[in-house]
C-alpha cells in the first residue's frame, strides 16, 4: 500500500515538473513587447534571449542523462531543479541584456536534466505501463504550455513582467521543495554508464531511429503551433482556433499512453499516428471550417503521440533500457534540430511561393516520411 502510495505521489510529481519546465521556458514568450521596451532590445535580440535557453538544453541533456544513470534521477533532478528555480530569480532580477542572457542560459542548463530524469523515474514506478507513465509527464508539458501563452498575456494586465517572472520563480521553489522532500527511489543505482556503453548506444539503430522520431515529432508539432495562426489569417479563419494544436497535445499524452501499454505493436501504432498526422494536415490545408476544427486537434494528437512513444521505447526496450537516461539525453538533445529547422522552411516556402500550401505540404511530408516509413524498422 506505502508503495501504491509513493508511486501516485512520483507521478504527481513527474507530471508538475514537467508543468514547470514548459511555464518557465514558455511564459517569456508574451513578454516581448514590454522585455524589449524596458532593455531597449530589438527583435533580434530578445529572438536570442529565447534561443539562449534552448542551446543550453542541446548542450546538456546528453551530459545530465549520463549523469543520471550514473548517480541516480533523485540526486540529479534535485540539483537540477535547484539550478532552475537559481535561474529563475536571478531572470526576475536581472537589470540589463548580458544578466538576462545569462539567466536564460542557466535555465535551460538546469531543466536539461528533467527529461532523462522523467524517463528513469518512469522506467522504476510505471510498473509495466511506461506508456502511461510517460503520457502523464508529456500531459504536464502540454499545461505549462498553454498557462505560460495563456495566463502570463493575463497577469500583465495587473502586474509588471518581473513580477510575473518572481511569481513563477517561487513556484518552481515550490516544485523544488517538494522533490526534495517526497522525491524518492526504491531501487539501488549500481549501473555505471562506460565510454564503451555509450559507443554501444551510438552504434544502436534503434537509436538512431527514436532521434528520427523525436526530431519530427518535435518538428511538425512546434512548426503547426508557430505558423497556424498565420496560416488560419492567410484562410481568413478566426486564428484563435490555433488553441486546439495543445488540446490534442494534452489529450495524446494519457490516451497515446494507454494505447501503448495495450497495443503491443509499436510499428503499427506510430504508422497509424503518421497516417492521421498526414491526413489531418492535409485536411488543416484544404478543408471548410467543420472539418477543420477536429483537424487542428488530431494533428496536434497524432505528431505528439510519435513523441510518447519515442519517449517510452528507450524505458522498455530490453537493450536500452539499462542506459534510459543517456538514450533520452541523447535523442532529446539533438532532436531539437527538428524544430529549429522545420519553423524556418515554412516561412521560407511561404515567401517563396506566397501561399501556405507548400509550407503545409513540407509538414506533412516529414510526418510521412519519419512515422509512416521509420516505422518499418521499429523494434
Amino acid at each position: 500500500m506505502a508503495s501504491e502510495r509513493n508511486r501516485r505521489i512520483m507521478f504527481g510529481q513527474a507530471f508538475v515538473i514537467a508543468f514547470l519546465m514548459h511555464l518557465l521556458l514558455f511564459s517569456i514568450a508574451p513578454m516581448v513587447t514590454p522585455v524589449m521596451r524596458e532593455m531597449s532590445l530589438n527583435h533580434t535580440q530578445f529572438g536570442l534571449v529565447f534561443s539562449m535557453s534552448m542551446v543550453s538544453l542541446i548542450i546538456f541533456r546528453l551530459p545530465w542523462g549520463l549523469l543520471a544513470d550514473r548517480k541516480g534521477y533523485v540526486a540529479v533532478v534535485r540539483v537540477s531543479l535547484l539550478l532552475a528555480t537559481t535561474a529563475a530569480l536571478l531572470r526576475a532580477l536581472a537589470q540589463d541584456y548580458t544578466g538576462l542572457l545569462l539567466s536564460q542560459f542557466l535555465l535551460g542548463f538546469g531543466l536539461a536534466a528533467t527529461l532523462p530524469g522523467l524517463s528513469l523515474m518512469v522506467k522504476e514506478w510505471a510498473l509495466g505501463r511506461p506508456g502511461l507513465g510517460t503520457g502523464t509527464y508529456v500531459a504536464g508539458f502540454a499545461v505549462g504550455n498553454a498557462t505560460a501563452l495563456g495566463i502570463t498575456p493575463l497577469l500583465l494586465r495587473a502586474v509588471e513582467w518581473r513580477q510575473i517572472f518572481l511569481i513563477y520563480a517561487c513556484f518552481s521553489g515550490l516544485v523544488t521543495l517538494t522533490w526534495w522532500l517526497l522525491g524518492r527511489s526504491e531501487g539501488r543505482v549500481d549501473f555505471g554508464v562506460r565510454l564503451e556503453d555509450v559507443r554501444m548506444v551510438l552504434r544502436d539503430r534503434h537509436v538512431w531511429l527514436l532521434l528520427l522520431f523525436l526530431a519530427a515529432s518535435m518538428g511538425c508539432y512546434d512548426t503547426l503551433a508557430n505558423w497556424m495562426p498565420r496560416v488560419l489569417e492567410m484562410k481568413y479563419m478566426n486564428t484563435s482556433l490555433s488553441f486546439l494544436l495543445p488540446v490534442g497535445f494534452f489529450l495524446a499524452g494519457p490516451a497515446v499512453g494507454i494505447i501503448a501499454d495495450r497495443f503491443p505493436s509499436r510499428r503499427a501504432l506510430v504508422a497509424l499516428l503518421g497516417a492521421i498526422a498526414v491526413i489531418s494536415v492535409a485536411s488543416i490545408t484544404f478543408a471548410p471550417l467543420p472539418l477543420l476544427l477536429p483537424s487542428l486537434i488530431l494533428a496536434g494528437f497524432a505528431t505528439t503521440g510519435c513523441l510518447v512513444i519515442s519517449l517510452t521505447v528507450p524505458v522498455e526496450h530490453e537493450r536500452l533500457s539499462p542506459y534510459a537516461g543517456t538514450v533520452v539525453g541523447l535523442i532529446s538533445s539533438l532532436g531539437n534540430v527538428g524544430p529549429l529547422a522545420m519553423p524556418v522552411l515554412f516561412g521560407f516556402l511561404i515567401d517563396f511561393t506566397g501561399m501556405y500550401y507548400a509550407s503545409m505540404a513540407s509538414v506533412a511530408i516529414v510526418a510521412a516520411i519519419a512515422f509512416i516509413g521509420g516505422s518499418r524498422a521499429m523494434p
